[in-house]
């Protein structure tokens, strides 16, 4: 393979080489630092580059393949890790200024598992502050940019893991998505990313992911260029851990074995708006001709009404409210060194009162309801990820379709139910814009059936792959 070739072969194969002798570690990192080194001051992906970590890393994953040792499913494969998790060693600011200088002694449970799974660490990507904006700028430096286009967004809060995977400075990149974290850049970006089951990952390792978390309805997950890429990860991340009690402690499924049955007999539901939602009329039609595609591949796929008002005071309130548990203390401690959006959601969860929130709880039961209901009649529901393509930085839509949205919240309309209801749901990159930007397809299933979502996506990639398409900055 030539570097270019090797900078954008999947993970499971690259694990592979690694494991014949095709390829060191150590060249592999050599390659991505490379890599970061010449492309990452365009797009500002990662915020911090863990390169003497990474070699060192590199050298042990080598001598382990030298000596005939048993080699994770990760071995030797170079990630990314969102720096909302902890990493011993390597810096971790969780998008916040005030945590500039911030390096821990210890490591999130998704770092502990990522790396005695094999993986090598290349850094820590760019994230707004604690994961608080669907966009990704912060304090610390420049906005993350698309590699499509450098002028619009990467999409938030996983947006430096979208970034650095789709440009080739990273094989697989770890995100985390609590509104839309992962599906939100993985669209914008045009990779595969998948939000597991509530509780699926466990949540332990980093500032306000005590009791309660900071918040309450994410989970950590893969973006991945590949499905089976993110099927593997998916599976180095799940099981229970006691160190998070809410962790389920169920066994955990097969994500991988089954990638390759197809979908034949499956019934899809496919909703435009979820009954609430404005979406440009082009991407309506690039994703709904991809979820008809789905009758090609043997599944059932007719128009569903979801019928919800639009939750988000709802989702808003207990955001917010969670945020202030974990990081309100800043309000009064460092004030001056938030960010305009990190101080207005702490400020938001300062307010809301108890009624709000009980009355917030209530809509969740809704929407869990709602969702549940559903996925009882189909295997998956299917919506646009997003109602728009990545749009100038700074300058998020006013208006969809000509309605007129929530300034700043209007194009996180499909993703953050989701979070409410608590099933797993995907990205599957599906197409491009007229101005050649990414479009996704927005694949939800059923609780605990993340197979069934993976398998779907796989059958999906191999009538219509997607990893061979590169962008600007690649």
């Amino acid at each position: 393979m030539s570097n270019d070739e090797l900078a954008f072969a999947p993970a499971w194969r690259i694990r592979e080489m690694v494991a014949s002798k095709e390829v060191s570690p150590r060249e592999l990192v050599d390659l991505f630092l490379k890599r970061i080194g010449d492309l990452d001051p365009k797009l500002h992906s990662y915020l911090t580059v863990s390169a003497e970590e990474a070699k060192a890393a590199a050298a042990k994953a080598e001598e382990a393949v030298s000596r005939g040792e048993d080699l994770g499913p990760l071995h030797g494969v170079p990630v990314s890790i969102k720096d909302l998790e902890f990493s011993k060693g390597i810096r971790s600011t969780m998008g916040c200024y005030v945590f500039r200088d911030h390096i821990p002694d210890e490591d999130s449970v998704v770092v502990e598992r990522v790396r005695d799974a094999g993986a090598i660490i290349l850094g820590k990507t760019n994230t707004p502050e604690f994961g608080q904006s669907g966009t990704t700028e912060n304090r610390l430096g420049d906005p993350c940019r698309n590699p499509w286009n450098l002028e619009r967004t990467s999409g938030g809060s996983s947006g430096g893991a979208g970034a650095s995977l789709v440009s080739g400075l990273c094989s697989l990149a770890t995100g985390s998505d609590g509104g839309g974290s992962i599906r939100i850049p993985a669209s914008f970006c045009g990779v595969y990313g998948i939000k597991p089951t509530q509780w699926r990952v466990p949540r332990y390792g980093s500032v306000g992911r005590g009791a309660p978390p900071a918040n309450m309805f994410s989970q950590s997950g893969p973006l991945s260029r590949t499905v089976r890429d993110s099927a593997i990860m998916l599976q180095v991340l799940s099981g229970h851990d006691p160190r998070d009690p809410m962790s389920l402690k169920a066994p955990v499924p097969d994500f991988v074995s089954g990638l390759d049955d197809g979908v034949k007999g499956l019934r899809v539901g496919w909703s435009s708006d979820f009954g609430y939602a404005a979406v440009d009329p082009e991407v309506l039609e690039i994703t709904s001709k991809a979820a008809r595609r789905f009758e090609e591949m043997g599944c059932s796929v007719e128009e569903v009404e979801v019928g919800l008002e639009n939750p988000f005071r709802a989702f808003w309130t207990i955001f917010t409210s969670s945020a202030y548990s974990s990081y309100g203390y800043l309000l009064n401690e460092h004030a001056g060194e938030l960010t305009s959006y990190g101080r207005y959601s702490l400020e938001q969860g300062r307010h809301a009162t108890s009624a709000d929130y009980a009355q917030a709880l209530h809509t969740v039961l809704l929407v869990q309801r709602r969702f549940t209901e559903l996925l009882e009649r189909y295997d998956l529901l299917m919506s646009p990820t997003m109602p728009t393509v990545a749009f100038p930085i700074g300058k998020p839509p006013q208006k969809i379709d000509g309605k007129r949205v929530p300034p700043h919240l209007g194009y996180l309309l499909y993703t953050y139910p989701i979070n409410m209801s608590g099933q797993p749901a995907a990205n599957i990159p599906c197409g491009f814009s007229s101005d050649r930007m990414p479009v996704g397809l927005h694949v939800i299933g059923r609780a605990g059936a993340e197979a069934t979502v993976l398998r779907a996506s796989a059958a999906y990639e191999k009538a219509y792959p997607w990893a061979d398409q590169r962008p600007q900055v690649s």
